[in-house]
């Protein structure tokens, strides 16, 4: 028997033997339910289809002891990562394996694989590892696109939050074309936001659409706390698909480039006094891919103090231009060797130029 004391210091509970009649309690009855719905029949498909394909990374990092002089290999941080083709080369973020010496790469089945560093793009925080894995190859993630993205299309997250592997999260997409700070002041544009749930951990795993297709890379969150607070971010997978092919075949990215010099703070200053929205050319590299198109870089006033601008670059490919980051980013999403049209305000007056894309620095 079950007493309860009414004591109104403490609650107790006592057990008695009971003399009387013994209860007999035996397990209740399962209720039986139907089929799953279909949305989460689909889901557990997509889940179950993809989860081979992503990996769980960890890195160690090599310190020196400032008292014995002696080097240590310890442990530096988590992330995930994904099957990117047959070769066994993986994706993941730059910011995973930043400051590494050394990265272990482990399979949904457990297997454990030492993983090289093949090349790495800190502008676009992408990091491309490879591994040996024998005959036992796992598929490589389908590829999907991002350019087509809808705000409201469902999508999916995998990867190790915390470190607790093969995570599971499903959200919206939120918003499209975001921009984040990223490495040496440079910013990270066309990011994804989605209210998938994504943690420290997320990092470099696979944002997929309802049809199990890569649309991203989950990269960051928003939150004062640390913690997920429903707004992550992920590189766009077509940025993926232009820059790891590099990364793979020549270990870095070559930007597209025009072969002029702008400078950003000076940028505002210059299209704040002249009233108008693009950049300044400053300077024209000659023999450049600008030079060639025939674009005039600013000249400096007779008494030597002023800067007298000449074309500025106010669209490309008729798409508005207000900064020199979001220049940077409109011909980042183009290749070396693509002929873009550059409007200038030359003289007051808008023209269209060809240009063909060289590669940058």
């Amino acid at each position: 028997m079950l007493l309860y004391s009414n004591s109104p210091d403490s609650f107790r509970f006592e057990f008695l033997t009971n003399t009387g009649n013994q209860e007999n309690a035996e397990p209740r009855i399962i209720e039986a339910r139907g089929n799953l719905a279909e949305d989460e029949q689909s889901t557990i498909a997509l889940f179950e289809n993809s989860r081979n394909s992503v990996v769980f990374i960890t890195t160690r990092q090599r310190v020196v002891d400032a008292w014995t002089r002696n080097s240590f290999s310890v442990p530096s941080g988590t992330g995930s990562g994904f099957i990117w083709d047959d070769d066994g080369h993986i994706i993941t973020n730059f910011h995973v394996i930043k400051g590494a010496s050394a990265a272990t790469v482990r399979l949904a089945d457990g297997r454990d694989y030492k993983a090289a560093l093949v090349g790495a793009s800190p502008a676009h925080d992408i990091a491309v590892l490879k591994i040996g894995i024998g005959f036992q190859r796992p598929t490589p993630v389908p590829l999907g696109t991002s350019h087509d993205l809808k705000v409201g299309q469902k999508v999916f997250a995998i990867g190790n939050p915390f470190g607790l592997d093969w995570t599971l999260t499903t959200g919206i997409v939120s918003a499209l074309d975001r921009s984040l700070p990223g490495e040496k002041g440079r910013t990270i544009d066309n990011l994804i936001q989605t209210d998938a749930a994504i943690n420290p951990g997320n990092s470099g795993g696979p944002l997929l659409d309802s049809a199990g297709r890569l649309i991203g890379i989950n990269t960051a969150i928003y939150s004062p706390s640390g913690v997920s607070a429903g707004i992550g971010f992920a590189v766009p997978v077509d940025t993926v698909n232009r820059v790891a092919p590099q990364l793979i075949s020549r270990g870095k990215y070559i930007r597209p480039a025009l072969g002029i010099t702008v400078d950003g703070k000076l940028n505002e200053r210059l299209a704040s006094m002249l009233d108008v929205t693009g950049i300044v050319i400053l300077n024209v590299e000659p023999g450049s891919a600008a030079d060639v198109a025939g674009l005039k870089g600013a000249a400096i006033s007779p008494d030597g103090t002023n800067i007298v601008p000449n074309d500025i670059i106010v669209a490309i490919e008729d798409k508005p231009i207000e900064s020199v980051d979001k220049l940077l980013a409109l011909l980042d999403s183009h290749r070396v060797g693509d002929t873009i049209q550059i409007t200038v305000l030359r003289n007051g007056k808008r023209t269209q130029m060809p240009v063909t894309l060289q590669p940058g620095e």
